[in-house]
């Protein structure tokens, strides 16, 4: 017999709310395949039911909304050839291009870390709330992969160089640095969650759903945070970030010469240096790109991506050395920034045709 609390994504209504779950604590709510497919069944059941006006997005365990894909799967999938490894990111990317989409409103309780595949989720929610203990971030380049579930889409979409500076550098951030990049609306104390769901349950819907909701927010949480880094280091991130390629962005850091800058620069640097450079030099073009291409088309160039990065990029090698093998060394290949030829960073893109690729439901 399966137990309710063994289901990786719970499914509840109330009060013509549908709230869905994440249900893997013990993994930080990491992302498979069947929870994907049971997320997409559930979002269209709703989107045709009258009965539900509004989708709330929750994580269980307070650690974590979502910290991503389980990697760890995929590099499996890719190692035994079974392909379901991309079957994962066609339907995960589609998923998330549906929320997008969705034509009731969806609100995301961002409790924990939000990362990854998780950003993929709530960037699509037309509702985010986070809490203090929120850390939200798209880190792929870390494991040598690149920033994608849309990311070319809404990093590359922030106010000037800013997305560009998390998707490369993959850096967590704070609560008041989240509100401030726009990837989260509302702050609300962990404590409060509660709360507001037992308001939610007794929400009169007497304005649009969308209103009601906002409403109900805005008596609860605040917009704005103290404390946060982004906002002064703004005019630093804009005078690097908004350069062409990585080695310029690199040696530009090296010579930061304000002092309110230099020890952040000094830092992002030795973070650059950790990463894989075919990743970085990737990443920037991605998120490059993607400034100029619609929703749909972000998606369905990251998935080009994906149907050539796991024999060709850096990723296998990222997770074997801090998931498989867990000796935290790995080999980029190529292994220096230098030895990235600008060819073979375009190779990536040669055959993207705009366009040409629907990314949704059963494609």
């Amino acid at each position: 017999m399966t137990h309710l609390s063994d289901c990786p994504v719970l499914v509840a209504e109330s009060n013509r709310i549908g709230y869905l779950t994440l249900n893997r604590p013990a993994s930080l709510n990491t992302l498979t395949l069947p929870m994907v497919c049971a997320l997409q069944r559930q979002l269209e059941a709703w989107a045709a039911d009258p009965t539900i006006l509004a989708v709330v997005l929750r994580g269980a365990g307070g650690k974590a909304f979502c910290a991503g894909g389980d990697i760890r799967a995929l590099y499996d999938s890719f190692r035994a050839e079974d392909g379901r490894y991309l079957s994962f990111f066609e339907k995960e990317y589609a998923l998330d291009h549906y929320l997008h989409c969705y034509p009731k409103p969806v609100l995301a309780l961002m409790d924990g870390f939000v990362l990854g595949g998780g950003m993929g989720l709530v960037q699509g929610s037309l509702l985010r709330v986070i809490s203090e203990r929120t850390r939200v971030g798209m880190p792929e380049v870390g494991i040598g992969y690149f920033p994608d579930v849309g990311s070319s889409y809404f990093l590359s979409r922030l106010p000037d160089a800013l997305g560009l500076y998390l998707g490369v550098t993959g850096i967590h951030l704070s609560p008041a640095d989240a509100l401030y990049a726009g990837l989260a609306d509302w702050y609300l104390p962990s404590e409060g969650f509660a709360e507001l769901e037992r308001s939610l349950d007794t929400l009169s819907w007497d304005v649009h759903p969308r209103q009601a909701i906002g409403n109900l927010l805005a008596s609860f949480g605040k917009r704005h945070l103290a404390g946060g880094e982004l906002k002064n280091l703004h005019p630093a991130i804009e005078t690097h970030f908004s350069l062409p390629d990585i080695p310029t962005i690199r040696a530009s850091l090296l010579a930061e010469h304000r002092p309110e800058y230099r020890a952040w620069a000094e830092e992002t640097v030795r973070l650059l240096d950790s990463r894989s450079p075919l990743s970085l030099c990737v990443t920037l073009e991605l998120l490059q790109r993607g400034r100029h291409l619609s929703l749909n088309d972000c998606f369905a160039l990251e998935l080009h991506l994906d149907r050539q990065w796991f024999a060709q990029g850096d990723v296998m090698e990222g997770v074997r050395a801090l998931l498989v093998d867990k000796d935290k060394t790995p080999r980029w290949n190529p292994p220096t920034l230098g030895e990235v030829r600008p060819e073979q960073v375009q190779a990536f893109f040669v055959d993207f045709r705009p366009g040409e690729e629907r990314v949704g439901w059963g494609m």
